[in-house]
C-alpha cells in the first residue's frame, strides 16, 4: 500500500458519517498496521494468500495481540489484579465492577473482549442472600453495561451446565432486553443440566435468538474441563486462547483439481494444508517473538493468561462446493446434504484434512500438544459463492433429520468449533418440549454445537453472532444511519452476499430423530 492509497483510505474512514468515533479509531488503526510489511513467507504461500486459497481473516500485517484471548476471570475475582489495582471481590457489586474493569483491558482482534467468561459460575458465589428483585436490578444494569460498553456481537459469554439463580436471571434478562451483546452459549450436560433449564433457554431463543447450545461432555473430552466458547463458536482453553485463525478455502483448492480423487486427497490437500500452516507459523512467531505479547501483557503477569494454554486455529470452509467439484471430475453430480455419495466424500475430505493438521507441528501451541486446533470457519461478509465451514448451502438445506445426519459426523473432528444454523418454523414455538428433545438427541448422536433461528423475532443469526433486523433496516434507509454495533456492518454484508436470512425453515418433529448411541 503506497502513501497516497493509505491517505485516501484514511480519509474515507474519517469522512464516513455512519461510523462512530470508536469505529473510526479502530479502522484507522487497522490501516496503519496494514501499511507495514507482513511476516515473511515463501512465494508459494504468498501467492496462495493473494489468490485467497488461504485467508488470513484480515487479522492485520503485524500480529501484536492474539486473535482470541480467554482470561481466567475466576482468578481475577479471587485474587484481584496488581496491574489494575483491584482487591479480591467480596460481594456481587465488587464482582460486577471488577469484571467490567477487567473486560475493558482485554485485547482482541475486534478491539473488544471476545469472551466474558462462564458468567453464572463466576457470579453465583456472590449472590448470597440477595432477593430476586435485587439480583435482577444488579444484573440488569450489568447486562446493559455489557451491550453499551462493548458494542460488538462477537463479545461472547457462557452459561451452564449447572442450574442456578444467575443462569435463570440471565435468560430472563435476554428475553426482556433483546440485546445483541453478550452473545450467549449454554453448556448442556445430560447429567447436570435439567430439561426445564434447556427449555427455558429454548424459549429464550424464540424471543431473541439466544443462546446457542454446547455439548459440554464433548467439549471437555477435547479441551479439558476449563474451556470457553468465544466470539462465534470458537472453543478454546481458558487461561489461553488462539494466536491466530487462518482458513483454507476447500472450494478454491478443488477448482485446481484435475485428476482423480486420490490426487486431490494425497497431493493437492497436503500441499495447501502445508501452505496454510506456514502462514500460521509466521504469524505466531511474529506475535510471540517479535511483538512479544506474552512478555508484557498484564494478563500474563497477573496470572490470567498462560502461553502454554495457547494454540492456533486451522479453519476450513467451502466444503460443499469442494465436494461438488471433485464429484464432477469423476463424472458424478451428487449434492452435499442430499446424496450419500456426496456426504461420504465430504467425510473423506475432512478426515484427510484432520489427519494432516494433526501431524503438522506449530510453535507455541502447547495448549494442543504443539498442534493447531481444527475449526470449521463459519464465513465472513466478503465470502461470495462459497459456503461457510461444513454447512449445507443456504437455501438447499434438507429436512431436519437428514440435515443432522449429514453434518453430525463432522463434529468430532473440530475441537475448536463447528457450527450450523437451523431455521425452524412456528412448529417450534408451539412445542418447545420437542425442541428440547431435538437438542438432547442431537448431542447424543455427536453434535458439538446446536443452534436454531426463528424468523418471527427481530434477530438473524449470521454465523455465530446475531444482528437485529431493525438495525439492518437503518443501514438501508433512504438516509442511512450508522450502527452502534460494528458487527452490524458485517451482518449486512453476509445478508447481501450469502443470503443467510433465506435458510430453509424446518418443522420440528422430535420423534423422527434417531438418537442412536451416545458419543
Amino acid at each position: 500500500m503506497d502513501i497516497l492509497e493509505l491517505r485516501r483510505l484514511a480519509r474515507d474512514v474519517i469522512d464516513d458519517p455512519r461510523l462512530t468515533y470508536r469505529q473510526r479509531m479502530h479502522n484507522l488503526a487497522v490501516l496503519a498496521e496494514n501499511a507495514l510489511e507482513p511476516p515473511p513467507v515463501s512465494d508459494a504461500c504468498a501467492q496462495a494468500l493473494e489468490k485467497r486459497l488461504i485467508c488470513d481473516m484480515y487479522e492485520g500485517n503485524a500480529p501484536h495481540r492474539p486473535r482470541y484471548v480467554l482470561p481466567d476471570y475466576a482468578t481475577l475475582l479471587r485474587d484481584g489484579s496488581r496491574f489494575l489495582e483491584l482487591e479480591p471481590a467480596r460481594d456481587l457489586d465488587e464482582a460486577l465492577t471488577t469484571l467490567l474493569i477487567g473486560y475493558s483491558q482485554v485485547p482482541s482482534i475486534t478491539g473488544y473482549p471476545v469472551w466474558l467468561g462462564d458468567l453464572d459460575a463466576l457470579l453465583e458465589p456472590y449472590v448470597g442472600e440477595l432477593d430476586d428483585d435485587e439480583l435482577h436490578r444488579r444484573l440488569r444494569l450489568f447486562w446493559i453495561s455489557l451491550d453499551r460498553m462493548f458494542p460488538d456481537a462477537f463479545t461472547h459469554a457462557n452459561l451452564g451446565p449447572r442450574d442456578g439463580r444467575v443462569v435463570r436471571m440471565a435468560l430472563r434478562l435476554e428475553r426482556e432486553l433483546h440485546q445483541v451483546v453478550p452473545n450467549l452459549s449454554l453448556k448442556v450436560d445430560p447429567d447436570l443440566t435439567p430439561d426445564d433449564l434447556v427449555r427455558d433457554a429454548v424459549e429464550t431463543v424464540f424471543e431473541c435468538g439466544q443462546p446457542h447450545f454446547v455439548n459440554h461432555p464433548m467439549m471437555v473430552a477435547g479441551l479439558g474441563p476449563s474451556y470457553g466458547v468465544a466470539s462465534c463458536y470458537n472453543s478454546l482453553r481458558t487461561g489461553g486462547g488462539s494466536h491466530t485463525l487462518v482458513r483454507l478455502n476447500l472450494a478454491e483448492v478443488a477448482n485446481l483439481h484435475s485428476g482423480d480423487r486420490d490426487s486431490f486427497l494425497d497431493v493437492l490437500l497436503p500441499h495447501y494444508v502445508e501452505l496454510t500452516a506456514e502462514l500460521m507459523e509466521a504469524r505466531i512467531r511474529h506475535l510471540v517473538e517479535e511483538a512479544r505479547f506474552f512478555e508484557h501483557s498484564w494478563l500474563v503477569t497477573d496470572g490470567l493468561l498462560h502461553l502454554d494454554r495457547y494454540s492456533a486455529m486451522f479453519g476450513v470452509y467451502g466444503l460443499a462446493e469442494a465436494v461438488s467439484r471433485v464429484l464432477e471430475h469423476e463424472g458424478g453430480s451428487g449434492r452435499y446434504g442430499h446424496d450419500p455419495e456426496a456426504n461420504a466424500l465430504a467425510e473423506q475430505i475432512l478426515a484427510r484434512v484432520s489427519e494432516l493438521v494433526a501431524t503438522r507441528p506449530l510453535p507455541y501451541c502447547e495448549g494442543n500438544h504443539g498442534r493447531a486446533l481444527l475449526h470449521s470457519q463459519s464465513g465472513i461478509d466478503s465470502d461470495v459463492g462459497v459456503t461457510a465451514g461444513c454447512r449445507v448451502p443456504v437455501g438447499e438445506e434438507p429436512g431436519l433429520v437428514e440435515h443432522l445426519r449429514t453434518i453430525t459426523p463432522h463434529h468430532e473432528l473440530f475441537p475448536a468449533g463447528i457450527s450450523d444454523v437451523l431455521a425452524f418454523d412456528e412448529t417450534a414455538r408451539r412445542n418447545p418440549a420437542a425442541v428440547v428433545d431435538v437438542v438432547r438427541g442431537a448431542f447424543r448422536t455427536g453434535m458439538r454445537d446446536f443452534t436454531f433461528n426463528l424468523d418471527s423475532n427481530d434477530f438473524i443469526r449470521i454465523t455465530g453472532y446475531l444482528v437485529r433486523k431493525s438495525d439492518l433496516a437503518k443501514l438501508d434507509a433512504p438516509t442511512p444511519e450508522g450502527a452502534r454495533h460494528g458487527s452490524t456492518f458485517l451482518g449486512a454484508g453476509s445478508v447481501r452476499e450469502s443470503h443467510v436470512d433465506q435458510r430453509v425453515p424446518k418443522r420440528v418433529v422430535a420423534h423422527e430423530l434417531d438418537a442412536g448411541p451416545a458419543r
